[in-house]
């Protein structure tokens, strides 16, 4: 359970108008929704090319090579929609195959699974549906995960991605974004993330209140240190009580 012990936190807690939240590990499992969706594209490799045995490409060699693409292309402003494309691209060509027209039927299929089959953590819906009341809730994610895709449509108020800003957390220029989109001061805004080196650095760069959701109890880390830490969203109505 986080604790308000001084009289300045409690005074920055009061002033809170807006929560933004972070989205993959923090409203959803990015990392198990990804390897299942890389899977369902790997059987249509298989399907495809069934002389691609197991040995041949595996998950982690498609997300080895789909990040390999993203820092090449880093600086083209491309979105992630077309890195994991590339991605696809690149793969099919480690294997022998170089037919665009497969690549895009993969990211096709990958991205049916990855936006459909995302599965909220439990502490979500109750989370949000509390703290609506009392704060414009929104999105700050460097990922590209559509409320709307998510059931989250109703819920979520605004929505910044890095993708759409050209720049990613920590840089403070996505929460001045969100501050806008809220219609609040930095001062007024309260950012929870699974990160500490993006959501957390970020936040506090901006004077916002930080808020480190720490579900698997991760060492602390010595160099950045959020305002709060907790281990479940729903320690965040008595954060703010």
């Amino acid at each position: 359970m986080p604790h308000v012990n001084s009289i300045n936190q409690i005074d920055r807690i009061r002033r809170i108008k807006a929560i933004s939240f972070d989205g993959d590990m923090t409203l959803w499992d990015f990392e198990a929704v990804m390897r299942h969706s890389l899977g369902r594209a790997l059987v249509e490799i298989r399907k495809f090319l069934p002389h691609v045995g197991p040995v041949d490409l595996t998950i982690d060699r498609m997300i080895e090579i789909r990040n390999t693409v993203a820092g090449e292309l880093k600086s083209k402003s491309l979105s992630l929609e077309q890195i994991r494309l590339e991605g696809f691209v690149r793969t099919l060509h480690s294997v022998g195959n170089d037919q665009h027209d497969l690549a895009e039927h993969l990211s096709a299929i990958y991205l049916k699974h990855r936006f459909g089959d995302i599965e909220l953590y439990p502490d979500v819906l109750p989370t949000l549906d509390c703290l609506s009341a009392r704060y414009v809730l929104g999105l700050v994610s460097n990922g590209n995960s559509y409320p709307d895709r998510c059931g989250l449509q109703d819920r979520l108020t605004y929505v910044v991605f890095a993708q759409d800003v050209g720049v990613e957390k920590p840089d403070p220029a996505l929460f001045r974004v969100a501050c806008e989109e809220a219609g609040c001061a930095p001062d007024e805004l309260l950012h929870v993330g699974d990160s500490l080196r993006a959501g957390v650095a970020g936040a506090k760069a901006v004077g916002a209140v930080s808020v480190w959701l720490n579900r698997s109890s991760e060492p602390k880390c010595l160099d950045i240190v959020p305002d709060f830490e907790i281990r479940t969203l729903l320690e965040l109505q008595a954060l703010l009580n």
